[in-house]
């Protein structure tokens, strides 16, 4: 390969432009394209990068853009066809979250990552964070004890989206970093909501997730708070830790706190509680973007062929999860059991290239030349097709059967 990476960007819109300028200050990175329907977003982008081609016809993009690899920043509807066109291409490709509208997409670019000997890899940002990485070391090291339940509050004034609900749009970075923390996935969950704004679409939502031993996460998500609240509590048997992510410097506390039953008691009288209250520390954290180390890292999995953090079987299982958010809503919170949806553990995903495992891909078909306009929104060509008429998020039903899926999954994995 050649000693740079070319890569090319399609998507210029409200989180697109991150995307570029990342790629563009890697010096193992040479940022050759970009694609997008507004033409205004690209003369824009153009201006900043003028060594940078603009593209307004996708299955132009591919086909002259000489790239490497493709980044897809678009409306969630667009990853699966425009992910699949770059891997089928041969492209190594990076998505925006949530990987692909349905599990089922997401093990078709897995498939064809797989086939094709590419790198597919899915923007779970957060994983990439050196917040969060101090936190795994803290929590891997013991210092907080058993963990008990983990809570996540991610809420703000927007942005409302009209093809997916705010569990699908917002709960994905918290869910990427629970299942980082625990190292597996869920057993089942419920999920519960209303649209208070849209007739169609909820915009608060409040999930819960049943653990192995006795654990749990809580998952709280808006696009209707006055303030913009980015925070997660791990409680573990001996300390608690608080991740604030809105805060400029000191975004981890660790306080010492815990609740303690007596060992020995012969009366329910003589049964108390013990609270203990200790000191809190502030560990050192270099601040970093997250999004440029995720940049570099995909770039690197692109040239040594690696298996990528954020890869396709972990953006499988984080789907699966959406889906049975989705369907416990329709259910009105009803719990739905993980095992319907074949959920599996994330250390089961094997490296790009091994027989029988998955790595990550996602792509548009050449001919769906749809991006995404400069507000962010998803926009057509005359002459693209029409994407596929499968149900958005908000409305969508999962599987029939856990046997259905198994089989959809084998029959993927082993093309």
């Amino acid at each position: 390969m050649a000693s740079k990476i070319n890569v090319g960007v399609v998507g210029c819109g409200y989180w697109g432009p991150n995307l570029i300028r990342n790629f563009a200050s890697l010096h193992d990175a040479r940022l050759r394209a970009v694609c997008d329907l507004n033409v205004q977003r690209l003369k824009h982008i153009q201006d900043l990068y003028p060594n940078v081609e603009g593209y307004t016809d996708y299955s132009r993009f591919l086909a002259e853009g000489k790239l490497d690899a493709v980044v897809v920043a678009t409306s969630v509807g667009l990853h699966h066809p425009m992910a699949k066109a770059a891997l089928e291409a041969g492209k190594h490709v990076l998505v925006e979250k949530p990987l692909a509208r349905s599990s089922a997409e997401c093990l078709d670019l897995i498939d064809v990552a797989q086939r094709k000997g590419v790198v597919l890899m899915v923007g779970h940002t957060f994983l990439y964070s050196s917040v969060v990485r101090r936190i795994k070391q803290i929590v891997d090291a013991g210092d907080i004890g058993e963990i008990r339940y983990i809570s996540a509050r991610r809420l703000n004034l927007g942005l409302f989206q009209k093809d997916i609900n705010v569990t699908w749009d917002l709960a994905p970075h918290d869910l990427s970093i629970i299942l980082h923390i625990f190292g597996e996935v869920p057993h089942g969950l419920n999920c519960s909501g209303s649209p208070t704004v849209s007739a169609r679409v909820q915009d608060i939502t409040t999930m819960w997730l049943g653990f192995s031993k006795n654990r749990s996460a809580i998952v709280q998500s808006s696009w209707l708070d006055p303030r913009k609240i980015r925070e997660m509590t791990i409680v573990g048997s001996r300390r608690m830790i608080v991740y604030d992510d809105t805060a400029p410097l000191e975004k981890i506390r660790v306080f010492d706190a815990r609740v303690e039953s007596p060992p020995h008691y012969d009366t329910f009288a003589e049964f108390h509680y013990a609270y203990h209250y200790g000191d809190q520390y502030i560990p050192y954290v270099k601040q970093e973007e997250p999004l440029k180390v995720e940049c570099q890292h995909f770039i690197d999995c692109a040239r040594y062929n690696h298996r990528p953090v954020s890869d396709g079987q972990q953006a499988l299982n984080l789907v699966r999860i959406l889906e049975a958010s989705s369907r416990s809503l329709e259910l009105n919170g009803a719990r739905i059991d993980l095992a319907d949806f074949g959920a599996t553990s994330p250390s089961q995903s094997p490296a790009p290239g091994s027989t029988n495992g998955s790595s990550n891909g996602n792509g548009k078909h050449a001919s769906q030349a749809e991006s995404t306009s400069g507000n962010g929104h998803s926009s057509k060509s005359a002459t693209a097709e029409p994407p596929s008429a499968a149900p958005s998020p908000a409305k969508r039903r999962p599987r029939k059967t856990a046997a259905a899926l198994r089989k959809v999954r084998s029959s993927a994995l082993s093309a």
